[in-house]
């Protein structure tokens, strides 16, 4: 899977075989979250909960070859880091359709969890645990060469006792060199590093060059959003908030914050690239932080989710939708009637859209 150079190769890429699933294994339930690429379902695997990724299919010949990009991209970086604060990979499948299958995260999303604690924020220590488990994820990460470029709340996700944060969706990572230009505009505009917006012309897919620190000032911007729980940038829009992030050096206030968490946000946020801290000096500055304030447990609200032991039989409605009879050959089981057969059957893409 890697070459030489020590980057794997998208052409070169094979799934491992202990990581391949067996579609006639898999059971989708209900849909627990949809992005740009991609719809997410809660499931079983071998009688086990998991989180089921279903990359969508794509109609140019330029999609199909993005998506492809993306889904060995994230198959071969999931398939080799490995984490407490990363979600961790089961397998994947990239017949009838492309499927990455990880762990499921009983928590909901960082974004969810914030959104119902308004107005109330995360006592700071609460905050900060929450961010080194990031920071720990992101240093883990670099420690191997990938860029996440997406680092953002809604791919935080919560642990059922919501005490532990584990960084998920690695469709846009990639791994980083030093000489290759890199697509730029990659990821979410509110939480983009300057860098990553193009200083010439508005077209996606430019490419440019830049390094690992696009996730440090992503980090900062998620700091910002766990100690004040709002909404970083308020009153503009994502283009805007980009726009002004990169030509204006505009940045969230923490003018409010104790000095040492202050210096933490805006170093990491800083305009040069080169003067942010690597996450292994973020990790420090946060646990000199924490080691000076209170440090009460964690408070452990209601989960968003109750289904941790649910099991979903193959009459599921979400698996009902998502899994159909792929021709004559696709599934022979003469016991069966023709509406039964569905079930043995893996996904028909047709109808998941």
């Amino acid at each position: 899977m890697e070459s030489g150079s020590g980057f794997f190769s998208l052409e070169e890429f094979r799934l491992d075989p202990k990581f391949y699933i067996d579609p006639k294994l898999l059971f989708v339930g209900p849909r627990i979250g949809e992005g740009a690429h991609a719809k997410v379902y809660e499931g079983k695997y071998k009688k086990q909960n998991v989180a089921i990724k279903i990359i969508h299919k794509g109609e140019t010949p330029e999609e199909l070859k993005k998506r492809d990009e993306r889904f060995a991209r994230e198959v071969a970086m999931l398939s080799r880091v490995q984490h407490k604060n990363l979600v961790k990979f089961i397998g994947a499948c990239k017949e009838p359709i492309m499927v990455v299958v990880t762990e499921l995260l009983l928590g909901g999303s960082l974004r969810k969890y914030m959104l119902n604690l308004r107005p109330r924020c995360l006592e700071k220590p609460v905050a900060v645990g929450y961010a080194l488990d990031i920071a720990r994820a992101m240093e883990c990460l670099h420690s191997h060469g990938i860029i996440h470029r997406d680092l953002k709340p809604e791919n935080l996700l919560l642990t059922a006792d919501q005490k532990t944060v584990k960084l998920v969706d690695f469709g846009l990572a990639r791994e980083e060199t030093l000489t290759e230009m890199m697509t730029a505009e990659t990821g979410t505009y509110r939480w983009m590093a300057p860098e990553l917006y193009s200083t010439v012309t508005l077209r996606h897919g430019e490419k440019k060059h830049y390094n690992h620190k696009v996730d440090a000032y992503s980090f900062a911007i998620v700091l910002w959003e766990l100690v004040h729980n709002r909404l970083p940038f308020e009153g503009m829009s994502n283009l805007q908030a980009a726009y002004a992030a990169a030509f204006k050096n505009v940045r969230p206030s923490a003018d409010d914050l104790p000095n040492d968490l202050s210096l933490i946000l805006t170093s990491c946020w800083q305009e040069d690239p080169n003067a942010r801290p690597n996450f292994t000096q973020i990790i420090q500055m946060l646990l000199k932080y924490l080691s000076s304030i209170s440090s009460p447990s964690r408070a452990i609200p209601l989960r968003m989710f109750n289904s941790e032991n649910t099991v979903l039989p193959p009459e599921s409605p979400g698996t009902r939708t998502l899994m159909a009879v792929q021709g004559e050959d696709a599934c022979e089981t003469p016991k069966l009637k023709d509406e039964e057969k569905w079930w043995e059957c893996f996904f028909c893409w047709r109808l998941c859209h």
